[in-house]
C-alpha cells in the first residue's frame, strides 16, 4: 500500500513538473509574440495557452469552459494564435479558474479533440484591432441573390458523372438567374462559360488571378451549400479576407479582377467575427474581442465568365499575359557600380519621394522622443543641420537652436517652407555648407536609402565634415532586427495599421523604455573596419547578401529577410497636386504605366544589422562613437568630431 502511495506521489510530482515546464514555455511564447510578461501574483487577467483560434478552439468552446468559474468582463482571441486572454470580474474568480484549469485536459465537443490547458496570470493585455478594411476596388458581394428553393434546383442540376466538357455550357437552370443579374445591373454582359466546383472542408484554391487573355472583365461566382472566407491580396502585400455567405454572388471587375489575386486557404475552420456569423457579408476584421471559428461545410460554386475573343488591353500591364514584354522589368537588380547605384537611387528613392511627398508628410508629424531629447540637450545658440529633413518635423523642436534643413526632394522642402522653416534642396553626399560650421547634425532615416557601402560611408563622412571639433551628430537607420530583446518594434506591432484601436484589460501601465547601450569610450584602429564590414555582410542577421539578383519586394509590417530590398508605399488618393493625374506607379517612381486609383511606389532600403552602423562610423579617423543604441526598430549612433 505504501509502495503504491509512493508511486502515485511520484506521478503527481512528475505531472506538476511537466505542467510547470509548459507554463514557462507558454510565458516565453507570449513574450516573444506579444511582448507581454506574465506575473507570479494573482490578478483578474489570465492567458490561456493551448486555447486559441490558432489551434482549433472557437470562442463558444472556450466560453463554455471559462464561464464555470465566474463572470468574465473580456475574452480576447488573437487570430491564428494558440492562446487567449480572459479578464474575470474579480481576482478571486480568476484564481479559481487558474487552480481548476492549469494543466487540465479538456475535450473539444465539436471535434472530440483532447487538449491540455496551461494558465498564467498577466497584469495587462493590450492587443491591437485592425481598422475595418474596404472591399478591393471593383468587387461586390450581393447577399441572398437566389432563394433556398432556387439553390436546391441549381444543385440538383449538376451531373458530376457527366463529361467535363458538358459542365462548361450554360444549363437552362442558369438563364433566369443570369437574366436577373443583368436586369439588376450586377453584370453588363451575359457570360458564355460556366465552371462548377465543389469544395469539401479542408480543400481550397491557390491564390491566382484569372488569365487576362482568356476571359473578359466581369467574373461572377455563386456560392451554394455553405459560406466560406475568400482571401484577396494586392501586389503590395495588402490582404483582405471576405466572408461569402451561402446563396451570395461575388462579382469581380476592374482592379479586383485584373490585379488582386483571390484564393481559398485549405482548412476546416474559418476565422470569422462571432457577432456577425450568419448575418451580413463583410470583410473579416481582426477584432480580438469578437473572433471565433466557423466550421466549413461542403460548398459548391458556379463561376460564370465570358470568353475573350481578342488580346487583353487592360490598364494593368505588369500582370497581364497579353502585354508581357511590352513594359520594362518591375524589379531592379542590385547595383554593381557607382553609376548603377546612382541610377537606382534616382528611380527608387528620389523620384518616389517627389511623388509621395504630400502623403508622406501627412504621416510624419510625431517627433521621436530620443531625437527630441538630443536636440533639447544642445547648448542655446547651437547651429544644427538636419541632413535629409523631410517635412521638417525636427526643425522647430528647440527654438533656442539655429536649425537649417536640406533634403533631396524639392516637394518636401517646399512643405518645410510652408511651415516657415529654413531648408534647401541638396544631396546628402554633397551638402553646400562650410566645413566645420555646425555644432551638431542629425541624419534621421536617410543613410539607409544609399545603395552601396561606399556611398553610405561617404554620407557619414560628409556629416563629419560639417561638424566643428567637439560637435556631435545623431544618426538613425532602419534595423534588420525588428524584434530585439524579446520586444517587437512599433513597425511590426502596427501590422494592422497605425489607426488601430486597442483592446485593453486591467489598468494602464507605462511602456518600458528600451535600454541604451553604454557609452563607447574605446579608441579602435580604423584598419579593421573594412574587414568587419565584410564579416557583417557575410554573417549578420541571417540575411542573404544581395549581389547579382533582383531586389526583393518587402511585405509591409513583417520581418526583414534581406538587407537590400524595395519597400512599397501605397499612395492614398487625393494627395497629389490637383493638376496631376493619379496613376499607379508600381516601379520605378514616376512611371505612368499603370493607371489605378491607388498607386503603389517602391523605395530602395538597405536595412542595417546590429553593429554595422558603428563599424562604418569607426572606419573614419576623424570621429568617435560616443553612444550607440537601438530605438524602436532603428540602429542609432551619436558621433563626436575629433
Amino acid at each position: 500500500m505504501e509502495a503504491k502511495t509512493s508511486e502515485d506521489y511520484l506521478k503527481v510530482q512528475k505531472m506538476k513538473k511537466k505542467v510547470l515546464r509548459k507554463q514557462v514555455r507558454a510565458q516565453h511564447t507570449l513574450m516573444r509574440h506579444e511582448g507581454i510578461k506574465c506575473v507570479s501574483h494573482a490578478t483578474q487577467s489570465l492567458v490561456v495557452a493551448n486555447a486559441g483560434l490558432g489551434n482549433g478552439m472557437s470562442r463558444q468552446q472556450l466560453l463554455r469552459i471559462l464561464e464555470e468559474y465566474g463572470a468574465m468582463e473580456t475574452l480576447l482571441m488573437p487570430p491564428n494564435k494558440p492562446y487567449s486572454f480572459v479578464k474575470y470580474r474579480t481576482t478571486e474568480e480568476a484564481k479559481k479558474a487558474f487552480n481548476a484549469l492549469n494543466g487540465k485536459e479538456v475535450t473539444l465537443e465539436d471535434c472530440d479533440q483532447n487538449i491540455v490547458l496551461y494558465i498564467n496570470f498577466v497584469e495587462k493585455v493590450s492587443l491591437q484591432n485592425a481598422v475595418p478594411t474596404s472591399l478591393p476596388p471593383g468587387l461586390m458581394v450581393i447577399e441572398k441573390i437566389i432563394s433556398p428553393e432556387e439553390e436546391r434546383r441549381m444543385l440538383e442540376s449538376i451531373d458530376w458523372k457527366a463529361d467535363e466538357d458538358t459542365q462548361n455550357g450554360l444549363p437552362e437552370i442558369c438563364n433566369p438567374f443570369l437574366e436577373k443579374c443583368l436586369k439588376q445591373g450586377y453584370i453588363k454582359h451575359k457570360p458564355d462559360q460556366l465552371t462548377v466546383n465543389q469544395y469539401e472542408p479542408g480543400q481550397g484554391i491557390p491564390p491566382h488571378t484569372d488569365t487576362h487573355s482568356a476571359f473578359e472583365d466581369e467574373i461572377i461566382s455563386l456560392s451554394l451549400g455553405a459560406e466560406i472566407v475568400m482571401d484577396f491580396k494586392h501586389p503590395d502585400g495588402h490582404t483582405v479576407a471576405i466572408m461569402l455567405p451561402r446563396c451570395s454572388l461575388l462579382v469581380m471587375t476592374g482592379e479586383s479582377r485584373y490585379l488582386w489575386t483571390h484564393g481559398i486557404t485549405p482548412r476546416k475552420y474559418d476565422v470569422v467575427q462571432a457577432s456577425e456569423l450568419g448575418q451580413k457579408v463583410r470583410t473579416i476584421t481582426a477584432d480580438v474581442g469578437d473572433l471565433t471559428l466557423n466550421r466549413r461545410e461542403t460548398r459548391t460554386s458556379f463561376t460564370f465568365r465570358k470568353v475573350r475573343r481578342s488580346p487583353c488591353n487592360c490598364i494593368y500591364p505588369s500582370v497581364c499575359d497579353s502585354q508581357k514584354g511590352q513594359q520594362r522589368p518591375v524589379q531592379p537588380s542590385f547595383p554593381q557600380n557607382e553609376m548603377e547605384a546612382s541610377k537606382l537611387e534616382q528611380e527608387y528613392v528620389h523620384k518616389v519621394y517627389e511623388e509621395i511627398a504630400t502623403h508622406f508628410s501627412s504621416t510624419r508629424h510625431s517627433p521621436w522622443p530620443r531625437i527630441v531629447e538630443f536636440l533639447r540637450s544642445l547648448p542655446t545658440g547651437s547651429i544644427v543641420a538636419d541632413i535629409g529633413c523631410g517635412n521638417g518635423k525636427y526643425l522647430g523642436i528647440n527654438e533656442d537652436l539655429y536649425m537649417v534643413g536640406c533634403d533631396r526632394s524639392k516637394n518636401l522642402v517646399d512643405i518645410c517652407g510652408e511651415k516657415h522653416f529654413q531648408a534647401f534642396v541638396c544631396d546628402a553626399l554633397s551638402v553646400p555648407i562650410r566645413s566645420g560650421s555646425c555644432d551638431a547634425c542629425i541624419s534621421i532615416a536617410v543613410i539607409h536609402h544609399f545603395s552601396t557601402a561606399e556611398r553610405r560611408l561617404a554620407t557619414i563622412r560628409e556629416l563629419a565634415r560639417l561638424l566643428r571639433p567637439g560637435g556631435t551628430a545623431l544618426i538613425y537607420v532602419w534595423a534588420m532586427e525588428q524584434e530585439y530583446k524579446n520586444q517587437k518594434s512599433k513597425y511590426l506591432k502596427e501590422k494592422n495599421g497605425s489607426k488601430n484601436k486597442d483592446r485593453e484589460m486591467n489598468t494602464d501601465t507605462a511602456q518600458r523604455p528600451l535600454n541604451d547601450q553604454g557609452p563607447d569610450n574605446s579608441s579602435q584602429d580604423s584598419a579593421w573596419s573594412d574587414q568587419l564590414l565584410n564579416d557583417l555582410k557575410d554573417e549578420s542577421c541571417g540575411a542573404k547578401l544581395v549581389t547579382d539578383f533582383r531586389l526583393p519586394v518587402h511585405t509591409n509590417r513583417t520581418s526583414f529577410h534581406s538587407q537590400d530590398l524595395l519597400v512599397p508605399w501605397h499612395l492614398k488618393g487625393g494627395t497629389k497636386k490637383k493638376e496631376e493625374s493619379v496613376d499607379t506607379v508600381v516601379v520605378p517612381g514616376g512611371s505612368k504605366e499603370l493607371q489605378e486609383l491607388s498607386p503603389v511606389f517602391h523605395r530602395y532600403y538597405h536595412v542595417f544589422c546590429e553593429g554595422e552602423l558603428e563599424a562604418v562610423c569607426r572606419s573614419l579617423d576623424c570621429v568617435r562613437v560616443q553612444k550607440s543604441y537601438y530605438d524602436q526598430g532603428n540602429w542609432c549612433v551619436i558621433l563626436e568630431k575629433l
